[in-house]
């Protein structure tokens, strides 16, 4: 199984970033600890800020991967253009958030992708893409 994380903006300041809600550990910290858990999948990892950089990875994913874990961040909850990437690539993409976005401000309630994903985890801090790759197996 060949499984792509993608992490949208912000989330490179994991480990340093609101730390009672993100936590105190890096993504590069948590990955490799994936990666080591995990070591019957192959995880490759992306994070951009820039949802057309987001969007070019998901097309990429298509013919690459077997599915993709994703974390767009912000634009979850703002961007039609990933929705739209999501259900032209093809392959099964989980969502997956950090926090619990529904116990925080209101416009976090809503996501543009979770109408077009196979699934969504929130809430279960970095856990939760322990938890999409789970469901993939």
């Amino acid at each position: 199984m060949n499984l792509l994380i993608i992490n949208g903006p912000n989330l490179n300041l994991l480990g340093t970033r609101e730390p009672e809600i993100y936590g105190s550990q890096t993504f590069q910290e948590y990955f490799d600890d994936l990666q080591q858990k995990f070591d019957t999948v192959a995880l490759s990892y992306y994070q951009s800020n820039i949802e057309g950089a987001l969007i070019d990875k998901l097309h990429e994913a298509r013919t690459n991967f077997d599915g993709v874990i994703l974390n767009a961040a912000a634009y979850t909850h703002t961007s039609v253009a990933i929705a739209d990437a999501i259900k032209a690539i093809e392959i099964p993409v989980i969502e997956v958030h950090i926090s619990n976005t529904h116990s925080r401000e209101a416009f976090r309630h809503k996501s543009y992708l979770s109408p077009v994903v196979k699934g969504v985890i929130l809430g279960f801090g970095l856990k939760s893409y322990d938890l999409a790759i789970q469901s993939f197996l």
